[in-house]
Formats: structure tokens, C-alpha cells, sequence
């Protein structure tokens, strides 16, 4: 099986694709100084723009969120896929085709069958075709019954063009004849999971339904969701894209393409169960609803909503000096009825995946958001949503409701019945919190309730230890090739922008990294003592460590800042891309050399002034008559520095 990506094509996709292009597709970029664009963060809520591309050097940073980093971050996080995914995503669109290495022995690896060159495009074209055919077959004659379901659902043309629904024909052969008539084969069809196999042949597999297209986070189909429409249609109710190289159902969320953006700026997902369901959440002004695709939520999707929301306390991203994080909160909405309350029993296994706060809501006449929607109108969706409730209170209070706690011998069973739930809970807070909760819910004592949880605790934690599992080993996977992440990441203070020292220290290294080719020779001689301010020094120990400017020099643009990031700290590398796209004050092209040239010189003007400094002080600490011979040799090296700054001065 394939395992990471040569390191030369994550290079060769990274200096291929134009970070401004793939920006521009999320965000309206204008002119912001020579080489720099700017506009509104994607990340976050502004209304000046502070988000910046500059790309001669392929990195982009919000000096508003403090987001930032290169062309496949930036695809990470719009897009909410994982390093590899970002990277194989635009080695298709800007032409690279991807190596592999087996991970454990370094020996390249060969793509296997789902990364025959073009292949995945072929398919995802496929897909693309086929989304266009059911979508133009939807207003055609024999579309009557499709038309009729969606307007019972209060759905018009206008909301079906916008989420692509589409009608599936009653024959055995329109699309199959459909695609083969665009050149496709019948190996890419069976392939694409759009036709199925039978004894007399290949047919279409979805026929006489209405079908909705499924789209990964690029928003590229994938797959579609087929609904039942006939009686005589003996097949499920919902039928979808059998498992292929292009869909995972454990995988899929329906609506994330459409939804990715605004779950990124409010930090809200919202789980619904169904197609319409989707569609009504967002019609009613809920944008950041998804749906699974005919399987419960589970972990891979957990993976999915938590890069979205932008967690970094699950991947362990970099730590902000105030402690700040990134966080979020994920609305599972289920039916009022039993199976919807079972739905939300089992998301609670999957919550503490989630470092977010996790809550369901639920509709007391047990209306879905679509059924809502049609009865009491789009107001009615939002307030659904805004009745959330903590995933862990529902829970709990819903294993209540099997009791009658009126009687001792009710309450007796509802604690033994919640008690497992609340020692289930990991955060020692939140667990106090729920046992005194649990105890007003029930009618008694406190410590009677943390007693029985602190029972049940124990009698779990035994059964976890008698189970002797091994601990489970890391896979190769896209942490393996992403940035550095882990629990407890370092903190690093940022100066004091008022300090002047700070400022002239911070105004060089943003030189060196957009400029290197305009670098005097100078600022490589600095030593490691050039910079006082602790995060810059550590900014140009990177850059020493990477060659200095005469390496950039030669490097040039993204190649130079992406060396100098592979030489920082974990803490030091978001620093390094901030710096590399900070706006300079010059917007003359032809005046940039002369600028770059003035900013090295006084940050060596402020060294050498540092070290006069120095100089003088430990002349006031000698004894001129006793240690005369030390006096003078110190005597003599402050004049020699006055010298080389007076020399310094009378240059520029």
C-alpha cells in the first residue's frame, strides 16, 4: 500500500500551485504594496481586511486571527482535508503525478490502483457529467413525481438548482448511454460506482429516484443519495454510491461543501439526518448543517467536523501566549421519537473526540428541520438549534426518563442507571459538575451521587484494565507528513510592538525573508547576539541555520522561506510565515533595494550601538590607575566601535 509522499513532488506541487489562484477562489484579493494582495479573512469575522498573500514567497497570514501559512495549509483548512489530502488535491489541478515511499523503509512505493495517473480524474469527471444529467432530467416530462416531492416539502426550482438535486430516469440505460456517448468505458463507469454489474450486463444503478449529488469539501461529486419515489420501486428507501476509490461513507458528510465556510467562521457544526433536512437548515439561514450518508456519525466523521472547526487542542496546533484556542460546538439534531434518542445515545460515545463543547437539539413533536421548516416556518429551524442542550445532559436526563422518581426504589435505579454516565465523562470538572447536577435531578444527597459515581469509575476503570489491550501504535498517516503537532505545544511570547528595538529587529527579518536577494552581506555576518528580542532571535537563528541570505539569494522566494521554516521550532515556524507576508512600508518596486538595504543597516546601527553601550559599562567598572593595561585594551575597543558605526552612518 502507498504510504507518504515523495518529499520532491510535496515540493514540486507546492512551487506549481499559485497560492494567489487558490486563494482568490474563497477570497477577493486587491493590491496591498509591491508583490502583496490583501483582503477579508475566510477564517474569521472583519470588516478590514487583514488577511495577506504574498506570492513571491507562497505564504499567506491573517494579522487579525493569526492564521497563516502556505498553499496546502491554506487547503487544509478552507477545505478541512488532512496534509496528504490537500497535497494529492492540487497535484491534480496544477499537473504533478505523486511518488509514494513505503513509510517504514523509506523505498518508494508504488500508487496502486486508485492512483493510476488521471484515473481519479476521469472518475471525478464522471461524476461531474452525471450530476448535470440528473440535474437537467429533474424539469424534463417524466420528472413529475421528483417535482412533486420536493414542492410537497415546500422545496422550489430554484432551491433544487441550488443544491443540485436531480431526477434518475425509469430506464435501465439513460445515463450508461448518456456517459458512453461522452467517451467514458465501461471499466470507468462500473469503477465510479454510477452503473452496477449484472448477469446480462452493466445498467444504471439508480433509475426512477430523486438524487442528490454528494461532494467532498472541494466540492467535486463524489457520489449521490437516491430517494425512492414508486411503489413499485422495490429497492431501500434511500439508496447511495456503493463504496469506491471517490466514496467513503464513513467519510462523507453531505452539505460540507456548501457548509465548510461558515462552520469555519462561527466554530458551529450542525449534524442533521437527512438530505431535505440539509437543504431546509440552510434555507432557513442554518448554513452550517451536514448530514451523514446512510451510516450513523463516527469517528472518521469526528475527524472531518474537527479540522473544520479548527480544534488544535485535539491535534495539539500551536498554543497562543494568552491561552487562547481554537475551539467549537457541534448540534446533532435527532428526532423526538426513540430512534432519534437512541441517535443521540450513541453520538455521546463519539463526543469526547470532539474538544468542543457538543449539545443536541431536539424537537418535542419530534418534527425533523424539514418538517419544521413546512409547518412553522424558517424562524422556527433557528430556534430549533438555539434550544441546544450539552449532549451529556440529554443523555443523562434521557436514561432518567425511565424511572419513576417519585418512588425510592426509582431513584435508587435511576443513579445506578446515570451514574456510569457521568464517570464516563473524562474532564474532572465537568464530571463534578453533572454529579451535582445528577443529584437535583434525581432528589438526592450530593454525596450520596459522587459516592455511586466514583463507584462506577472504578468498577469501568477494572473492566478496562482486564481487557489488556496494546496500546495502539501510530499510523502512517497525514500527521506523519503535516506540520509538527502534539499535546502541550510551546508557547512563545510576542514583543511589545511599541518597543523601537523590537520594531527595527522585526522590520529586518521581514526584509531577509521577502527579500533576500536585496540583502547586504552585512547582516550575514551578524552573530548570534545581532537580535535581543527573544522570538526574533529565535526568527534568525532559523534563518542562519538555513544559510543565511545568501542562501536565500539563491533559493529564492518559497523555496528560501520554506527552508527557513523547516529550521524553526515547532512555536517559531507560525512567526516566520507571519514575517514573510507582513506588509512593508516601501510600495516603490524600484525604490525596494534601497529600503531593504536602510532596514539591515540600522538594525547594525542597533547592534553597534548595544554593543557601545556594553563597551562603556565595563570601562565603569575598571579601576583606570589599577588596571590600567585592561582600562586601555577596553578603552581602545569602544573607540574602534564608535569608529565602525560612525563609518556605518556616513554610508547611508
Amino acid at each position: 500500500m502507498a504510504g507518504l509522499i515523495k518529499r520532491e513532488d510535496v515540493d514540486a506541487v507546492r512551487d506549481r500551485a499559485r497560492i494567489d489562484e487558490i486563494v482568490s477562489a474563497h477570497v477577493t484579493l486587491k493590491p496591498a504594496g509591491v508583490g502583496s494582495l490583501k483582503g477579508l479573512c475566510p477564517f474569521h469575522d472583519e470588516r478590514t481586511p487583514s488577511f495577506h498573500v504574498r506570492p513571491g514567497v507562497g505564504r499567506w497570514h491573517c494579522f487579525g486571527c493569526g492564521e497563516g501559512g502556505d498553499v496546502i495549509s491554506f487547503v487544509q483548512k478552507i477545505d478541512g482535508m488532512g496534509f496528504t489530502e490537500a497535497v494529492e488535491y492540487l497535484a491534480d489541478r496544477v499537473g504533478v503525478e505523486l511518488r509514494y515511499e513505503d513509510s517504514r523503509t523509506g523505498a518508494a512505493a508504488g500508487r496502486g490502483p486508485r492512483e493510476e495517473p488521471g484515473r481519479r480524474q476521469r472518475l471525478l469527471e464522471a461524476h461531474r457529467v452525471a450530476a448535470e444529467f440528473y440535474a437537467e432530467q429533474l424539469f424534463g416530462p417524466g420528472a413529475q413525481a421528483g417535482r412533486a416531492f420536493l414542492a410537497e416539502r415546500s422545496f422550489d426550482r430554484s432551491d433544487a438548482e441550488r443544491f443540485g438535486v436531480g431526477y434518475a430516469p425509469t430506464g435501465w440505460d439513460s445515463l450508461l448511454r448518456h456517459l458512453q456517448g461522452r467517451g467514458f468505458t465501461q471499466a470507468e463507469l462500473v469503477a465510479s460506482g454510477l452503473v452496477s454489474q449484472g448477469q446480462r450486463g452493466i445498467y444504471d444503478r439508480f433509475r426512477g429516484r430523486l438524487v442528490w449529488p454528494i461532494r467532498d469539501v472541494t466540492g467535486a461529486v463524489i457520489g449521490f443519495g437516491a430517494r425512492r419515489l414508486y411503489d413499485e420501486d422495490q429497492g431501500p428507501k434511500y439508496l447511495n454510491t456503493p463504496e469506491t476509490s471517490l466514496y467513503k461513507k464513513a467519510h462523507v458528510l453531505y452539505g460540507i461543501d456548501l457548509a465548510k465556510r461558515a462552520i469555519a467562521q462561527q466554530k458551529r457544526v450542525v449534524i442533521v439526518e437527512g438530505y431535505t433536512d440539509v437543504m431546509a437548515a440552510h434555507l432557513s439561514g442554518v448554513e452550517t448543517a451536514v448530514a451523514t450518508c446512510g451510516t450513523a456519525f463516527g469517528g472518521d466523521h469526528a475527524k472531518v467536523v474537527r479540522r473544520l472547526l479548527g480544534d488544535t487542542t485535539a491535534g495539539g496546533g500551536l498554543q497562543l501566549a494568552s491561552g487562547a484556542s481554537l475551539g467549537g460546538e457541534i448540534v446533532f439534531t435527532f428526532d423526538g421519537d426513540a430512534a432519534g434518542q437512541k441517535a443521540a445515545v450513541r453520538a455521546f460515545g463519539e463526543d469526547q473526540r470532539f474538544h468542543a463543547q457538543t449539545f443536541v437539539a431536539v424537537e418535542p413533536g419530534g418534527m425533523d428541520p424539514c418538517d419544521l421548516r413546512m409547518a412553522r416556518g424558517p424562524e422556527a429551524v433557528r430556534a430549533l438549534v438555539d434550544s441546544r442542550v450539552p449532549l451529556f445532559e440529554f443523555v443523562i436526563r434521557t436514561s432518567l426518563q425511565q424511572f419513576d422518581l417519585d418512588t425510592v426504589e426509582g431513584r435508587v435505579g435511576a443513579l445506578r442507571s446515570a451514574a456510569p454516565l457521568v464517570a464516563g465523562i473524562r474532564d474532572r470538572s465537568m464530571q463534578l459538575g453533572y454529579a451535582r447536577s445528577l443529584a437535583r435531578w434525581i432528589g438526592l444527597d450530593t454525596e450520596e451521587v459522587r459516592r455511586e459515581v466514583s463507584r462506577a469509575a472504578s468498577v469501568s476503570g477494572q473492566a478496562r484494565r482486564s481487557e489488556r489491550r496494546p496500546e495502539r501504535r501510530p499510523e502512517p498517516g497525514d500527521a506523519a507528513q503535516g506540520p509538527a503537532s502534539g499535546m502541550g505545544a510551546p508557547v512563545l511570547a510576542m514583543p511589545d510592538p511599541r518597543d523601537p528595538v523590537a520594531r527595527v529587529e522585526r522590520q529586518a527579518l521581514v526584509v531577509v525573508l521577502q527579500y533576500p536577494q536585496h540583502v547586504p552581506a552585512s547582516f550575514d555576518e551578524l552573530g548570534e547576539d545581532a537580535f535581543g528580542v527573544p522570538a526574533w532571535k529565535a526568527v534568525h537563528a532559523a534563518i542562519r541555520a538555513a544559510g543565511g541570505a545568501g542562501t536565500g539569494r539563491t533559493l529564492g522566494g518559497g523555496a528560501w522561506v520554506e527552508a527557513v521554516s523547516e529550521q524553526a521550532a515547532e512555536a517559531v515556524a507560525p512567526l516566520v510565515t507571519e514575517l514573510s507576508v507582513a506588509p512593508v512600508p516601501e510600495d516603490r518596486e524600484e525604490a525596494i533595494a534601497a529600503y531593504v538595504a536602510d532596514v539591515v543597516r540600522a538594525l547594525v546601527d542597533l547592534g553597534l550601538t548595544r554593543r557601545i553601550a556594553d563597551a562603556k559599562s565595563r570601562l565603569q567598572r575598571l579601576d583606570p590607575s589599577a588596571e590600567a593595561e585592561a582600562y586601555g585594551a577596553a578603552f581602545e575597543q569602544l573607540l574602534a566601535i564608535e569608529r565602525e558605526r560612525r563609518r556605518l552612518r556616513d554610508s547611508a
